[in-house]
């Protein structure tokens, strides 16, 4: 039987099925639940600055002794400082309880808090950390060139203040998508993580209020992971992790041969349930073996462009060919 044991940020895990981030890694039992179905690491729910910086705001409004600014500054720090207590106790109790890799999982705002943050989970003795950026395009005053650097900038000093490893989880929104990937990759992170979900907006024509659309992933979005998998493996300089779109175990099988040393997965286990993971186990064994192949490290990249002898085959010629044969 073909060995499924992956290699990815410098962990052998023991196949290449990673639990996102999700409501799904959110405590201590479903994660426990995780790793019993199969799952090779988790990814922990992200700690949002913006949601602790909302509890600060709230009891600010509580606060009685409102007309004090010094009183302000005491409650907004112990806030801060008990939700951050919160998921540093979280994440101790997964280290505890499983054996399997537990990746902590940020989104925040500003410099300073990625770094704050970063070591105090590395000090709860976090596996890794995923640094979940994204920073929509949509300031007009903005550059392409000035958002790049945020994450480059964000990248290099968590770096300097951490020995564990570290992803970041980006999106595609940017005007030189190959060119930043294989900067940022060059800054030390161990992966990138391709791609996080911006919430799509919709339109509620009885109300008309705008509001959120699916909030779980499709499958059709997988096309854009495999694209960019395919363009960047063999040029970036760290593991790439496929996330968005992973509903079958086929689709898994597809971005690994396109680059990723792992897929994430979520939506399909909040559909299915973890247990899922488990015949997809067996369908890549039985696929593997069927195909000749040893293990699943050995085809990881083996139809990455960069070692394709038409690599337009994975950008224009495409767009001609499916055009042409609608017409």
């Amino acid at each position: 039987m073909a060995d499924l044991s992956a290699k990815y940020m410098g962990f052998n895990l023991k196949n290449p099925f990673i639990a996102s981030s999700s409501g799904l890694t959110d405590s201590v039992d479903k994660a426990y639940l995780l790793e019993q179905s199969s799952a090779a690491a988790i990814v922990v729910k992200s700690l949002f600055e913006e949601q602790i910086m909302m509890d600060v705001d709230s009891q600010r409004m509580n606060n009685m002794f409102n007309s004090y600014s010094e009183a302000e500054d005491y409650i907004a720090f112990y806030t801060r400082k008990h939700a951050l207590s919160s998921y540093v106790d979280l994440i101790d109790s997964m280290k505890q309880k499983l054996s399997i890799p537990v990746i902590a999982s940020i989104n925040c705002s500003s410099v300073d808090s990625w770094i704050d943050f970063a070591g105090d989970l590395q000090a709860a003795g976090a596996d890794a950390i995923e640094l979940n950026m994204f920073i929509m395009p949509s300031d007009v005053k903005m550059k392409g060139e000035e958002i790049e650097k945020i994450y480059i900038d964000v990248a290099r000093k968590v770096l300097q203040s951490l020995s564990i490893p570290v992803a970041m989880k980006i999106h595609h929104y940017f005007s030189g998508m190959a060119n930043f990937a294989v900067e940022l990759s060059q800054t030390g992170i161990k992966a990138l993580v391709l791609f996080n979900r911006f919430y799509q907006p919709d339109v509620d024509l009885n109300t008309l209020k705008v509001n959120s659309g699916s909030i779980l992933s499709h499958p059709d979005e997988n096309a854009e992971v495999r694209r960019w998998l395919a363009i960047l493996s063999g040029r970036v300089t760290c593991d790439l992790a496929a996330s968005t779109g992973i509903h079958d175990w086929q689709t898994a099988v597809k971005d690994i041969l396109l680059g990723a040393n792992a897929v994430q997965v979520a939506s399909a286990m909040f559909k299915a349930g973890p247990e899922i993971l488990k015949p997809w186990i067996e369908e890549t064994h039985k696929w593997l073996d069927a195909k000749g192949f040893e293990s699943i490290n050995s085809i990881a990249g083996k139809l990455r462009q960069a070692d394709s002898i038409k690599p337009l085959a994975y950008e224009r010629a495409q767009f001609m060919r499916y055009f042409s044969d609608a017409q």
